[in-house]
């Protein structure tokens, strides 16, 4: 399986050019081949990532902007999904790849294998601890387990007593605790927010600037046909007037 990365190589965007490095940095520093396709130098490269990226991906005016991800003819994603994907530790599974030995996102599959199973763990520990336990009227007789008895419930009551200090003690900072995650949380929702913004206005310049170099051309290939139509009556013209002339 082939990874393919569309990027512009001559693109005016800094926020594009900034999307396309981080991709591909990401991608290098995790050994994963990739295959960059150019779509600046190659209208062929162009065509086939407009016509491959699923309608329901692409912007409002229809135009995908690089990067665009694929995994040989199957769509992964944009950046957006990538940079989601990579907060998730869920870069492989978002290329279609096998996670290597080792990895994060292969210790977080084996975790959810546990997890998925842990209803059965639980049972077999369960059914040990029955059969392992014996009563402590067996093993130590009536009158041991009435000492045990009251020993345990005085430990108990000075137990009771140490949890409702500390409890006390560690409630103001649970608070503190749950506070700052709080901060924490805001700030990092508040600057992905901006960035995304930012992201936002520079793409839609990057369309703009886009559209322009569109145009451009097709006004350019006017001119040039409209400059052949004028040449070849021209040569027209000169050839009558020699006819006639002779």
């Amino acid at each position: 399986m082939v990874i393919k990365v569309f990027l512009a190589s001559s693109s005016g965007s800094t926020a594009i050019k900034k999307k396309q490095q981080d991709v591909v940095g990401f991608l290098e520093a995790l050994r994963v081949e990739y295959d960059p396709l150019d779509i600046a130098c190659n209208e062929e490269n162009r065509m086939w990532m407009r016509q491959n990226v699923p309608e329901e991906k692409k912007p409002a005016n229809g135009i995908p902007l690089p990067p665009q991800i694929f995994n040989e003819e199957s769509y992964c994603g944009d950046y957006d999904t990538f940079f989601d994907a990579k907060e998730d530790n869920s870069v492989f599974a978002f290329l279609g790849l096998p996670p290597p030995p080792g990895s994060k996102e292969a210790a977080q599959a084996d975790k959810a294998h546990i997890v998925t199973n842990g209803n059965h763990v639980e049972e077999m520990n369960g059914d040990l601890e029955d059969t392992i336990e014996v009563p402590l009227e067996e093993r130590n007789g009536d009158a041991h387990v009435e000492e045990e008895g009251e020993v345990a419930e005085g430990e108990n009551a000075d137990d009771e007593a140490m949890e409702e200090e500390t409890e006390g003690d560690e409630a103001p900072a649970d608070e503190e605790e749950a506070v700052e995650e709080t901060d924490e949380v805001t700030e990092v929702t508040q600057a992905h927010a901006e960035e995304e913004e930012q992201d936002e206005a520079d793409d839609d310049r990057e369309e703009e600037d886009l559209q322009s170099e569109e145009e451009e051309e097709l006004r350019q290939l006017e001119e040039e046909e409209e400059a052949e139509v004028q040449e070849e009556e021209e040569g027209d013209l000169e050839e009558t007037q020699e006819e006639e002339a002779e």
